[in-house]
């Protein structure tokens, strides 16, 4: 890939790669729940994410979700409900957002913010279909291959990865808010509210 073209793929990336979404709703949540460490280790899970949909976007997939109306429904309907179960957990837990008890859970739990997240990421029905769209626009026409698909792919997700690590090191200042039991229930409930909103937004939405 020449590079004007890699630097123009980069240009064009970057509204879809810090546009509001599920990811960056669950990156904002871990940094206020956990900490930044705990947002990275999830940014990476989002990325490794992203990552696998490049590769299935280059081999057909994206193709697949475009004119496959049952395929786009049973996965966005995956996505909606995780969504929604996030959301609906963040509301009913009282720990939710208390920085003292959730500083020692997130280091413990890396490994289950990894996986969380790249299940949210893969099961986002609208960001494979930004990836199709935007993919093919810079690879070769003559098939699979596999030395593009690595660059588009690394550098979607790394731009993504990015953003997160931002929220991640800006979140730790809005931490220090949340010291009373009443911006904590406001702040669970807000949050909550918004992860079930996207679950539905999700699960209404059409292609």
């Amino acid at each position: 890939m020449h590079l004007e073209a890699w630097l123009l793929f980069i240009a064009v990336s970057l509204v879809p790669a810090i546009s509001p979404g599920p990811g960056v709703m669950l990156a904002i949540h871990n940094t206020l729940r956990f900490g930044r460490n705990a947002t990275l280790a999830s940014a990476s899970g989002n990325a490794l994410g992203l990552v696998c949909i490049g590769f299935a976007v280059a081999l057909g997939f994206g193709a697949l979700m475009a004119t496959s109306a049952m395929a786009f429904t049973v996965l966005k309907l995956i996505g909606a409900a995780y969504l929604i179960y996030i959301g609906v957990k963040v509301w009913r837990d009282k720990s939710s957002f208390n920085t003292l008890e959730n500083d020692l859970e997130g280091r413990k739990s890396y490994r289950v913010l990894f996986g969380q997240a790249f299940l949210v990421s893969i099961t986002n029905p609208k960001a494979i279909l930004v990836i199709t769209a935007l993919f093919p626009q810079f690879m070769s026409k003559s098939g699979f291959h596999l030395d593009q698909t690595i660059i588009l792919s690394v550098t979607y997700a790394a731009l993504c990865w990015a953003n997160h690590a931002a929220i991640a090191y800006a979140g730790e200042n809005v931490r220090r808010f949340l010291t009373s039991e009443k911006r904590l229930s406001m702040t669970r409930r807000i949050t909550g509210g918004l992860f079930v909103g996207f679950g539905a937004a999700l699960a209404t939405a059409s292609r």
